[in-house]
């Protein structure tokens, strides 16, 4: 109860805050809200918010803007704080570096390494143009696309 009358003293809340390219929705608190942003999980979330001195479980939209640029720049410097083994792009095939990936970036990313493998013809890169499964699951009774689905018996 205490909790609602600080935010009603305080500034209306902000439905949508945007970090990293993102709108992420106010109602949420921080470490919820900030999973919406491709390439940040829950754990990440945590730590993004306890290095900024911000409470994981406030809600973001009743943030004001100190608190939010503080999120901005942690989000900026994820790499230094991440352990390398906690990073989402490691020894990367054009550089091998080690970066962390975010927001935009993933779904480029993702595009990118797929058709690297299907310009070089690799077996999962020629898997991924035909649509078939690429990761060794069956294919004699599942994945089945089309009109026909079901086994065709031979007439009597």
């Amino acid at each position: 109860m205490a909790k609602k009358k600080e935010n009603s003293e305080q500034d209306e809340i902000k439905h949508i805050v945007r970090i990293a390219n993102t709108d992420l929705e106010g109602k949420k608190s921080v470490q919820y809200s900030l999973t919406g942003i491709k390439g940040i999980n829950r754990r990440i979330a945590r730590i993004i918010s306890d290095r900024s001195n911000v409470d994981p479980s406030a809600t973001i939209g009743y943030l004001d803007d100190e608190k939010i640029d503080s999120l901005k720049k942690t989000i900026e410097e994820i790499k230094s704080i991440l352990p390398t083994w906690m990073l989402n792009r490691r020894k990367d095939l054009m550089t091998g570096d080690d970066k962390h990936i975010l927001a935009t970036d993933v779904l480029l990313t993702k595009r990118e390494d797929l058709n690297t493998l299907k310009k070089t013809r690799s077996y999962r890169g020629v898997r991924h143009e035909r649509g078939h499964k690429v990761r060794g699951q069956r294919t004699r009774s599942t994945g089945r696309k089309g009109l026909t689905v079901g086994v065709k018996r031979k007439p009597k």
